[in-house]
């Protein structure tokens, strides 16, 4: 049966929505999660593009020299994160099938979804490395994991697979840039790379990456393992700019809360710009000043983002501050009306902002990125606590006074380094990167429904400016002109997956 049909056959009627067109929708909600790919959770997603519609040359990973690999290498250092019990190591992982694999299989691993796992590289030029111009081919061999990038879980057994088939699955939704979360969360507020000016003359000039002519690969170091089985890829430098000054890999905010302390007698507030990974203040446009410039009301509610101001948010709460992106624009610095208007507090266990959404006073766009122990990021987080916390949301929402009008989207920041089969359409040099899963909630959301536009992360901006009718960002328009250049398909702004009927204003 084709996929198209499979989607059909599994598709119920979408709900009646009264008269009026997008602009029924007066509440947006995006939650942002970590570090997932499609097939790593929903890869045997019943009608989606999954594990079974990949070919077999897309299931085989090549070695760093082009052939195919007789076997996956270890996960070096071993399966689970440290400090779990028990620890699946190294040598349980070794001459594994060179394909993907099933983590929670028990037959095999036997890792379950609530256990923590080892991390996996996540990184802008290792992504494009990976990708290998749309095979897929090379995530193992330019990973510091090993077999690890091949495994997936059962999803069936998350609490969000069941909102999944209640309304919309995309399964064609890429993340918006290559690499990692820093690099993820400007995407998803400004569809923009970060810049440090002049960074060759800044304490970051040692953190400038070494890339080969083309772009794209980083230059391979001489002491480098010729092959995956003999170990993790060195590469001349790996560092958080382009040679062009860009920041592609985490960097600090300027602001606290930041990993970087502020300077020995300065401003408290700031994090000392004299170490090399605090980024400058950013000023180019993005969502939220194009939202207040329009008068329309929104606000970033960060997962313990009052416990990390107060010094809180380390274990077992995990605060991640480079997910936090409007805390890296200048018009946001502290001190500003804007600042205390729009950076909000989502509470510990996201307890404030589950009161803003059962009291109904959710402004009209609304951002929650959840606490670092409930985001799903492998290396200090597991699936299963997160995937709960999402449902919960969910299910508040459901309730909420606000609901009747509202459209919730959920998405993952990035792949987290796993896998995927389906190439990303080819764009700009950003992105986008990897397919990642993302549900679209909502009273017209068309139910039980897998959506197979092409989204990426940037849809979610499309989303916001068609309904709120805000000027384009410059990063979308850009992103545009490549698509069209590269003969890729034009992405989605996500009402494909609505049911809006009604003449716009009726």
């Amino acid at each position: 049966m084709a996929l198209g049909a499979q989607a059909s056959a599994l598709s119920t009627p979408a709900l009646a929505a009264p008269a009026g067109g997008i602009d029924q929708i007066d509440t947006v909600v995006v939650i942002y999660a970590e570090n997932r790919s499609f097939d790593n959770l929903y890869g045997s997603f019943p009608g989606a593009d999954g594990l079974k519609q990949a070919s077999p040359t897309s299931l085989k990973q090549y070695d760093r020299d082009g052939q195919v690999m007789a076997e996956l290498p270890p996960i070096w250092d071993g399966l689970t994160a440290k400090g779990v019990t028990p620890p699946v190591i190294q040598a349980v992982t070794e001459h594994m099938p060179n394909r993907p694999f099933a983590i929670d299989n028990p037959k095999g691993l036997d890792t379950k979804l609530d256990v923590v796992t080892h991390d996996l590289w996540h990184r802008f030029y290792e992504n494009q490395m990976q990708i290998d111009g749309g095979k897929n081919d090379k995530f193992v061999a330019y990973a510091d994991a090993g077999a690890l990038v091949m495994g997936h879980y059962d999803g069936r057994k998350l609490p969000m697979w069941q909102v999944a088939r209640k309304y919309t699955l995309a399964d064609h939704f890429f993340m918006g840039g290559f690499g990692g979360s820093f690099f993820n969360h400007f995407q998803l507020i400004c569809a923009c790379a970060p810049k440090y000016p002049d960074a060759d003359k800044s304490p970051a000039k040692d953190s400038i990456s070494e890339v080969e002519a083309d772009g794209v690969t980083l230059k391979i170091a001489d002491n480098s393992p010729k092959s995956v089985l003999g170990g993790i890829p060195k590469f001349v430098r790996d560092g958080n700019l382009t040679p062009d000054f860009y920041a592609v890999n985490t960097m600090q905010p300027p602001y606290q809360p930041s990993a970087n302390k502020p300077a020995q007698g300065g401003d408290p507030a700031y994090a000392d710009p004299a170490v090399a990974t605090t980024l400058p203040p950013q000023t180019e446009p993005n969502i939220g000043d194009l939202l207040s410039a329009k008068g329309v009301t929104w606000a970033w509610y960060g997962g313990a983002w009052a416990a990390a101001l107060d010094g809180k948010g380390g274990a077992p709460v995990n605060f991640q501050f480079h997910h936090q992106p409007f805390n890296y624009f200048a018009n946001y610095a502290p001190g500003t009306p804007a600042r205390a208007e729009h950076l909000k507090d989502g509470g510990l266990n996201g307890a404030e902002f589950i009161k803003a959404i059962d009291g109904g006073s959710l402004p009209q766009v609304t951002f929650y990125k959840p606490q670092g122990n409930l985001n799903e990021h492998a290396g200090y987080a597991d699936v299963a606590s997160g995937d709960k916390h999402l449902a919960d949301l969910i299910h508040h929402l459901e309730k909420s006074p606000q609901w009747k009008h509202m459209l919730v989207v959920v998405t993952y920041d990035e792949n987290g380094g796993f896998w995927d089969h389906v190439a990303p359409p080819k764009a700009d040099r950003w992105g986008p990167g990897t397919r990642i899963p993302a549900f679209i909630v909502s009273p017209y959301a068309k139910r039980g429904y897998v959506d197979h536009t092409t989204y990426d992360t940037t849809s979610i901006l499309r989303f916001i400016t068609h309904r709120f009718e805000l000027p384009a960002l410059p990063g979308i328009k850009a992103r545009d002109e490549a698509l069209a250049a590269n003969h890729s398909p034009a992405l989605g702004d996500l009402t494909q997956a609505l049911n809006l009927s009604g003449k716009k204003g009726s």
